[in-house]
């Protein structure tokens, strides 16, 4: 009894450390690939310089325009939430099965 007990506990650490080593593996690889695979920064490149104040101020009314659009749009809009439909006495599952049913009981007279 005991040495069953002792060969189970063995197993399961056996397992669990197949586990946690699958997992420390895939780590490992996730680490290696992203940094063999990252971009490296050049600090040789020059920083990029800020936009002119023209192409700013073109960027900004064109965002102005394009919120003025929105809003008039939705102004316009007719759409108005649905209203759900009248449920019915019955659903179509229950009719299929009740369908069903009506045709078994009547198949089982005429026999």
């Amino acid at each position: 009894m005991n040495n069953l007990l002792i060969q189970s506990l063995q197993i399961t650490a056996l397992g669990m450390g197949l586990v946690f080593g699958a997992i420390l593996l895939l780590w490992l690889m996730m680490v290696l690939l992203t940094l063999f695979t990252a971009e490296k920064e050049n600090a040789s490149l020059p920083a990029p310089e800020p936009a002119p104040v023209s192409e700013t101020g073109f960027k900004a009314q064109a965002a102005a325009i394009a919120v003025a659009i929105a809003l008039a749009e939705q102004g316009q809009s007719t759409a108005h939430p649905l209203t759900e439909p009248p449920t019915a006495i019955v659903s179509a599952w229950q009719l299929g099965m009740r369908t069903r049913q009506m045709s078994e009981k009547g198949n089982s007279r005429r026999r």
